[in-house]
């Protein structure tokens, strides 16, 4: 997945539908999709590897935790993809006070019609950047990740439905640990997909300077265009849930699956759960690849960004230096590929 990123089709200038209420076909959806990488490029130099798993994610209906140092362009990306796909985008900054209602809304009483009523929170947006999830209490966490799972949110009795899409990108610092709340694994397990946000290479960081010594501001995206909408994601999603699935292909991801639960370096291995989002993921990048059936390097490409953060080290692993991607190419390694 870190090597394949969506690659735009040459010539395509494919844009978002004219009629909101048309259904756009699958060949239009994809184009429109791939054109994303080039429009986000506009505003962010590099990532296209995780602009690749956010779009997957969106055509799964998915969640995504994004983790990186500081000052990697998580917030910018987020903002520039909700932008380029004509979506509504909403942030949270996660602190240690924000209590449950401030991010799912509450009851306020009206003094001029005696009532009380529901005032939405930010999580009723398609694109929801939760920034620093973990430096929030858990109260404040499970709020948001019945949320998530949910996709609706429940005030005395009554359940108001979020919009469709409704994606969270969850971000953390993976350094900064003092005064934070880790997720537990069980919270962890509702992401589809974990992506690494790396340090970009020296190239790419000097064409980051050069664009803001030419004036760039981060904080002004009108230079970037819608060139998909929500249409073209829920074409995708159709077209990707039509997929052909082999059962030799279905018997390696069980086979991935449950190798990370006799791992001796695991205390935790994937759960079926796990395995299932792995299915999800590597049909939507194999449609995007413009293929009509799944391949076994489909499921080796999304296999780390969709188990990593559903598998856990044993303390003595990690003590010799084991990482979850290590173990997980290990495995990935010796695992039988089906032919």
């Amino acid at each position: 997945m870190t090597d394949t990123p969506i690659s735009t089709p040459a010539g395509s200038d494919a844009g978002p539908e004219a009629d909101a209420g048309a259904r756009p076909g699958p060949d239009a959806a994809r184009d429109a999709l791939a054109a994303l990488r080039a429009e986000v490029a506009k505003a962010v130099v590099g990532q296209d590897a995780v602009v690749s798993g956010l779009v997957i994610a969106l055509l799964c209906r998915g969640h995504v935790l994004l983790e990186g140092v500081p000052g990697v362009a998580k917030t910018l990306l987020v903002r520039t993809l909700a932008a380029a796909l004509s979506l509504d985008f909403k942030r949270v900054q996660f602190t240690p006070d924000l209590m449950p209602g401030d991010v799912t809304g509450s009851l306020v009483y009206d003094a001029k019609t005696a009532e009380f009523e529901f005032r939405e929170g930010p999580v009723f947006t398609n694109l929801l950047l939760a920034d620093e999830i973990n430096r929030t209490p858990p109260k404040t966490q499970a709020a948001l990740l019945e949320a998530m799972e949910e996709r609706q949110v429940s005030v005395e009795g009554a359940a108001r439905p979020l919009p469709d899409p409704f994606v969270v990108a969850a971000t953390q610092n993976p350094i900064e640990y003092e005064g934070t709340y880790q997720l537990p694994e069980a919270q962890l397990d509702r992401f589809l997909l974990k992506l690494t946000v790396p340090l970009p290479p020296r190239d790419q960081e000097i064409a980051v300077l050069e664009r803001h010594a030419l004036g760039f501001d981060p904080r002004d995206l009108s230079h970037v265009k819608p060139v998909a909408s929500a249409a073209d994601l829920a074409a995708g999603r159709e077209a990707a849930g039509r997929l052909h699935v082999a059962p030799e292909v279905l018997g390696y991801i069980v086979d991935v699956a449950r190798a990370t639960r006799q791992s001796p370096s695991l205390q935790l291995g994937v759960s079926p759960r796990g395995a299932t989002a792995l299915l999800a993921a590597a049909r939507a990048w194999a449609w995007l690849s413009g293929r009509e059936y799944v391949t076994p390097d489909d499921v080796k490409a999304l296999a780390r960004p969709a188990l990593r953060h559903r598998i856990q080290l044993r303390p003595e692993a990690e003590l010799e230096g084991a990482t979850p991607d290590g173990v997980l190419d290990g495995i990935l390694a010796s695992v039988p590929v089906p032919r």
